[in-house]
């Protein structure tokens, strides 16, 4: 099964650029959008939706943020938001259910060159979601979760990790924040599973694709989905956004 998640930007920007173009012929099972800057009814043309694909989204009304997943066999459920009452009408989140795993598509917030607030904000979300991580794993089922998490964990991560070091987006507590995800609820980031090259970058927060790199958008996977990571890559031949699109491949049937 073939996996693909995707800062947009702005959708329809990116669809402008060639994504649909790109993606098309990736042969995807899965595609997770994430900051679409668009409501639906906006990208309702056909070049919105890849061929054999159903689309479902979470929008904003105020057309900031919103996420969507595109998937080749229809799902159980759709679900929409994270049950956190004052967080869901900012779109951050949409899971599609299939038999025994569950595809997330995850827009954190982003602190970066922000103040205090803004990371304090950030972090206050954060937490409740690894919450919610911490709850879901006693489901009986298996997770992937898309996100674009605006963090790196170590400074293999960040093309200039001493500069960016204690800053929104390389703060001690986010570094801590993966940590305990990967250690202590047995989820793992799936890319590193198979890729640990230190050059692997997904986020341009500058624009300068030379230099100021980051690997902050990565899929993360429950634990009983460890082994199953077959293959991974980030595609930066074309830029579509300020991010990078991941495309991981797993050894599992939807059905």
């Amino acid at each position: 099964m073939r996996v693909i998640s995707f800062c947009a930007d702005g959708i329809i920007d990116a669809a402008d650029k060639g994504f649909y173009d790109w993606v098309s012929g990736q042969d995807a099972d899965i595609i997770c959008i994430q900051n679409l800057k668009a409501q639906e009814h906006e990208i309702q043309a056909d070049r919105f939706h890849p061929e054999g694909m159903y689309g479902y989204f979470f929008d904003n009304y105020e057309g900031k943020n919103g996420v969507g997943i595109y998937v080749r066999e229809l799902p159980r459920a759709i679900m929409t938001g994270l049950g956190m009452t004052d967080r869901d009408i900012e779109a951050r989140y949409i899971q599609a259910d299939f038999e025994r795993v569950s595809i997330g598509c995850l827009l954190a917030p982003n602190a970066y060159g922000q103040d205090d607030n803004a990371q304090a904000d950030k972090m206050a979300f954060m937490d409740q979601y690894q919450a919610h991580l911490n709850k879901i794993r006693h489901k009986r089922r298996e997770y992937i979760i898309c996100g674009s998490w605006f963090s790196a964990q170590t400074p293999q991560d960040i093309q200039h990790a001493k500069a960016a070091e204690g800053k929104p987006g390389f703060t001690l507590e986010e570094s801590e924040w993966f940590d305990t995800l990967y250690r202590d609820a047995g989820y793992c980031d799936a890319f590193r599973r198979v890729n640990s090259d230190s050059d692997e970058f997904t986020w341009w927060p500058e624009g300068d694709r030379k230099n100021d790199g980051w690997r902050s958008d990565t899929q993360i996977v429950s634990e009983g989905l460890r082994q199953r990571v077959e293959y991974g890559f980030g595609y930066k031949n074309k830029a579509f956004s300020s991010h990078a699109p991941i495309v991981m491949d797993y050894d599992i049937e939807l059905s």
